[in-house]
């Protein structure tokens, strides 16, 4: 039912291919238009708006390193670093 069909991205100019299973997704869930951009200029333009992400400096509440986490801790609830966090996400996933 469907084709591979050679687009050409909007941005770059270079040409890309809309396979048959990207097509049949595009059906399957209502989408009207075919892409406009090859998956690089789709990934670029997505990640574009995002600027750097800021750390925060913590203390780690099991084992008291030093640890670096993405959202500003607050004294209400304990902040892991990564090692100690999947420790004990692995302990309750037993």
């Amino acid at each position: 039912m469907f084709e591979d069909k050679t687009l050409v991205c909007k941005d770059c100019g270079q040409e890309f291919v809309f396979t048959a299973g990207e097509q049949e997704f595009y059906a399957e869930k209502g989408f009207q238009n075919e892409p406009q951009r090859c998956k690089a200029c789709r990934d670029a333009r997505k990640s574009a708006g995002k600027g750097p992400r800021e750390y925060f400096t913590t203390v780690c509440a099991e084992c008291g390193k030093e640890a670096k986490v993405p959202f500003q801790p607050t004294n209400d609830r304990p902040v892991l670093c990564s090692e100690c966090f999947a420790a004990k996400k692995a302990q309750q996933n037993d």
